[in-house]
């Protein structure tokens, strides 16, 4: 158990990266199952739906609390990580190809698409830096904290870097590499247009929650910075333009 803390941040990121390969490259073809083309979407729609309800239900405050009566409450991040990094990498192994392709890129679009992948990579790399001291992603800080210690306060509303120029960052590069992939075809579709859909409907909740906890604050950042798509320049740019 000592060796969790160290363990949390290898397997949450071992999970990330290979779902990363797995939006870059495709499908890993390692479990073919007997299917048609359409029970195939069918379970690759089970699989993000599993997916959903893990990290839908396990936020909710109802759920936290009822995991809380039965493990310490410093453990619920590492839990969440852990069940999160086990359910991602099952979508991904088990995750199976439509035959039916829609529609391929080729020759520079292609290249531009990569390219577009890329830098939503670098991207990602750049808010997990802006993150990586205040945000308990994996929860292993939790655990290496002395349990008599009290809780540290919730950090300070971030809106600098990426959350300067977008309030969910995350959100937006993690589309852009959804939808970045040259070769279209059924299960891709359906994979990314399910994410989107959850993507911009929890988004829109999570918007709620932060209202609701830090008040006209927020409500300032909402007013500064687009939600989702970086389409302005930040705040503090326009202001240094404005004569």
């Amino acid at each position: 158990m000592r060796a969790l803390p160290f363990l949390l941040p290898l397997i949450g990121h071992g999970a990330l990266i290979t779902f990363t390969v797995f939006l870059f490259i495709g499908p890993f073809h390692l479990l073919a199952l007997p299917l048609d083309a359409v029970p195939i979407l069918v379970f690759d729609a089970g699989l993000c739906l599993l997916f959903f309800l893990q990290h839908s239900l396990m936020i909710r405050k109802k759920a936290r609390e009822r995991i809380a009566r039965r493990i310490p409450k410093r453990w619920f991040g590492a839990l969440y990580a852990m069940v999160s990094a086990g359910i991602l990498l099952l979508l991904v192994l088990a995750w199976q190809e439509s035959p039916w392709r829609i529609a391929s890129a080729e020759g520079g679009y292609r290249w531009l698409l990569q390219g577009i992948f890329l830098l939503a990579v670098i991207g990602q790399l750049w808010l997990s830096r802006s993150l990586e001291k205040t945000l308990d992603v994996f929860g292993e800080k939790a655990l290496r904290r002395d349990p008599s210690e009290a809780p540290p306060p919730p950090p300070p509303l971030l809106t600098t870097g990426p959350y300067a120029w977008v309030r969910h960052p995350a959100y937006f590069t993690i589309v852009v590499l959804f939808w970045s992939y040259p070769d279209l075809t059924a299960d891709r579709l359906l994979l990314n247009v399910l994410f989107t859909v959850w993507i911009i409907i929890g988004t829109i909740l999570e918007e709620r929650d932060l209202v609701a906890m830090r008040g006209e604050e927020y409500r300032a950042y909402q007013r500064a910075t687009p939600m989702l798509i970086p389409y302005r320049l930040p705040a503090s740019v326009r202001r240094k333009q404005t004569p």
